[in-house]
């Protein structure tokens, strides 16, 4: 998943001291700067928020606070010596990409987490902006001028050296027209160029043509890029890089050693030795192997493994609660896609989508698929995100008579148990889905028999993913799809790669020159809109009006929220899961893995 008003974080590193860190109301949704708290400086490098500053070493004996110290010192010691480890765990595809700036996919943004090396971070757990590769910010009283001051001394991962260059490199080639890329467009709340300036070697100013909202929270996804290495996207900046890829089987991550952050005692960051990411669809086996000690942590558990490990292994299971992704399925609307031009009538009806949203059982899908361990979807927003999900708005009622008598009013007709179109064509289409996803499978299992209710013939077709993405994103041979949307952050621009007419990942009918649909012109109009306002008030009138829109034309037909459930070995030390991307490895530079014994 800042506004207009000058807002100043940084941090004093060497010196315990706490700083008052002006930031936005909660949402990060503009409106005058109020202070969120105080940030505590640690000798890492990295900053703790704090709702008010407390002087806790006051309050202990002074003999305590030195014993305390030195077992501390004692055991991190212990750990050094042994080393941090490796960490092992699986990717459900093989990444698109390792272009940071192309990402789209959740391999391979997975894989750019760990490896780049952002301005800011946005603490998965506090969800609160810090400091990264920046250790002060400024945004603009209008919104447009980001001003970043660097740490001095650092280096990518092959020793090339990072400075303002970098960053305004990285951010030409983020708003490049011809690169397009998604996470891009986040920052194109409006027509005109972005402009760097370079202060100084660590300082830099950027401009953009018109307000931002949110600016500052956005940079949390823009890993930044060598100007000048000729390792190009391989050099990195975060805790780990790339060192093997073996296509279909492994990802290897090493420890960079070049990686800037220390710990409390001056070690460096990160603990571990590396990361093995295996490349494995089939959940049956991640699970297997789990349980056979060979993979150390299951990022998004699924539910049936998640009640079974429970009555066994309960310290192994967490369920941080309802996630902020989706699943959802829609149908291709794209002009030159290769399907018949009876069938683009269907999808592009609007009767049609709203039937087949009405005839889905979503309770079965939450009680049966996923053993109660999801909720029924409403609309884009999953109703964790409390500030911006729109409260007016209701799931889907399931009623198959209802769906029934809206297709007879679009000129379906129902003989002989088969819906046929006013043409007189049978209601056939196939539905693309992940192979190796039993639970998108079931899904459209259930909702074959759901539609089959109203005479509905639904095949149920499943590819690797590659030829999945190559169906709905490149050759558009496909006619439904279904699959999920994961949100990094809580606000709404993280989705202008989905809601805007022109973005790749506007899935039904991506790229669009200029909107084809009224409805579709007035959410681009919106989405701009509140990306470039100050108002938090109007931000959120805006993105709900977006979400009725959403809900009412259902491009998208949304079908549940899944909850964040994970698994961890006894083995990793320091892991605490959330509800955001990637829940259990957001602080992967600090986890440690146990040797077996």
């Amino acid at each position: 998943m800042g506004k207009p008003a000058e807002r100043t974080g940084r941090a004093s590193f060497h010196r315990r001291r706490a700083v008052e860190v002006c930031t936005l109301d909660p949402a990060g949704a503009g409106g005058d700067f109020v202070s969120a708290g105080a940030f505590e400086s640690r000798r890492d490098g990295g900053m703790i928020g704090r709702p008010r500053k407390l002087d806790v070493m006051a309050q202990i004996p002074g003999k305590m606070v030195l014993a305390a110290t030195a077992c501390l010192f004692v055991l991190l010691g212990t750990a050094g010596a042994q080393g941090g480890g490796e960490l092992r765990f699986c990717l459900r595809t093989e990444p698109k990409t390792f272009d940071p700036l192309k990402v789209e996919d959740d391999a391979a943004v997975s894989i750019r987490y760990l490896t780049g090396g952002v301005l800011l971070r946005m603490n998965r757990q506090t969800q609160a902006l810090e400091p990264e590769l920046a250790h002060s910010w400024k945004v603009s009283k209008d919104g447009r001028q980001i001003t970043f001051k660097l740490r001095s001394g650092l280096s990518f991962s092959d020793g090339t050296p990072f400075l303002a260059e970098d960053v305004a490199y990285t951010v030409q080639q983020l708003m490049d027209p011809a690169l397009h890329s998604p996470t891009g467009d986040a920052f194109r709340s409006g027509p005109g160029t972005v402009a760097t300036k370079i202060i100084s070697s660590t300082q830099i100013a950027i401009t953009f043509p018109t307000p931002v909202a949110g600016l500052d929270r956005l940079f949390d996804q823009v890993p930044m890029m060598s100007a000048h290495s000729p390792k190009k996207e391989m050099a990195v900046l975060g805790p780990f890089m790339v060192a093997d890829y073996k296509p279909g089987a492994t990802v290897l991550l090493k420890r960079n050693p070049n990686y800037w952050k220390t710990d409390a005692q001056g070690r460096k960051l990160p603990y571990l030795d590396s990361i093995r990411l295996d490349i494995q669809p089939n959940r049956d086996v991640e699970m297997l192997r789990f349980r056979r000690g060979e993979l150390d942590l299951i990022n998004s558990l699924d539910s049936e493994y998640f009640d079974k490990l429970a009555s066994t292994s309960p310290q192994l299971v967490h369920d941080a609660g309802p996630s902020l992704d989706s699943e959802q399925m829609w149908f291709n609307q794209v002009s030159k896609a290769p399907i018949p031009a009876y069938k683009k009538n269907w999808f592009r009806s609007l009767g049609f989508r709203r039937a087949i949203s009405e005839a889905i059982n979503r309770d079965d899908l939450s009680r049966i698929v996923f053993r109660g361990h999801a909720q029924p979807a409403v609309g884009p927003i999953s109703p964790a995100n409390k500030f911006w999900f729109d409260s007016k708005l209701h799931a889907q009622a399931y009623s198959s008579d209802a769906a029934l008598k809206l297709l007879q009013t679009e000129g379906f007709r129902l003989e002989n148990g088969t819906l046929k179109d006013r043409e007189g064509n049978p209601v056939v289409f196939s539905i693309v889905t992940n192979s190796g996803n039993k639970y998108r499978e079931r899904m459209a299992v259930l909702i074959q028999e759901d539609l089959r209710k109203i005479g509905m013939q639904v095949n149920v077709v499943t590819l690797d993913f590659p030829s999945l993405i190559e169906r709905i994103a490149q050759n558009f041979d496909y006619e439904a799809a279904m699959l999920g949307l994961t949100n990094v952050d809580l606000d709404p621009n993280e989705q202008m790669n989905v809601w805007l007419s022109s973005a790749e990942n506007h899935q039904w009918n991506p790229q669009q020159k200029a909107p084809e649909t009224a409805w579709e012109a007035e959410i681009d109009r919106l989405m701009r809109a509140q990306a470039a306002s100050a108002d938090a008030k109007k931000r959120k009138e805006s993105f709900d009006t977006v979400q009725e829109i959403v809900v009412e034309q259902a491009p998208f037909i949304y079908l549940i929220n899944k909850n964040a459930l994970s698994a961890i070995s006894t083995a990793v030390q320091d892991a605490s899961p959330v509800i955001l991307h990637p829940q259990t490895f957001w602080n992967a530079e600090r986890l440690t893995v146990r040797a077996a014994k």
